[in-house]
């Protein structure tokens, strides 16, 4: 058990890693949406590229900080159903929510996103607006998430059943 828990650290430690950095992809995409509704006021002018970098900026913090709000339990839940639950019985649910639904959609999302990236990536697919951006790296960030996600649900199920057996 002793290295399952040493793996959850890790998974863990990554997420916070990765979730920290979305802080600054959120500043760097608050700075661009500034900028770019300042050059349309002032001068009139726009351009695709920067509204889509908008996008791809959105779209990442997103995907890969579902991980880190995952590992902070800050998702959403049906409290009102939880709270008359024991914690066991909390735990329960959530391992079986992760074993049931979640890995299921992260392992589907990761394989078939997976071929949607590489198809765009051989491709090198441009998005079809004028000034537009490549569309792989926004592809690849749905893998990435997803995987990530994936990863972090690991580590905590590996803590809930660490916290079952400590009780019993």
């Amino acid at each position: 058990m002793k290295n399952l828990i040493a793996l959850a650290q890790l998974i863990d430690r990554l997420n916070g890693l990765v979730g920290k950095a979305m802080g600054g992809l959120v500043l760097a995409a608050i700075l661009i949406s500034a900028g770019n509704a300042v050059v349309r006021k002032l001068f009139n002018m726009s351009s695709n590229g920067w509204l889509e970098i908008q996008w791809y900026l959105f779209g990442t913090v997103f995907l890969l900080g579902a991980a880190y709000t995952l590992r902070e339990g800050a998702h959403v839940r049906i409290d009102i159903l939880a709270s008359r639950f024991t914690p066991r019985a909390r735990a329960l649910v959530d391992a079986a929510g992760y074993l049931l639904f979640v890995l299921p959609l992260v392992g589907f999302v990761t394989v078939h996103g997976w071929e949607f990236f590489y198809l765009s990536w051989q491709a090198n697919e441009m998005s079809p607006d004028a000034g537009g951006l490549v569309r792989w790296p926004a592809k690849l960030m749905i893998v990435l998430g997803f995987a990530l996600l994936g990863l972090q649900v690991v580590s905590e199920m590996i803590k809930t059943f660490h916290r079952l057996a400590a009780k019993e």
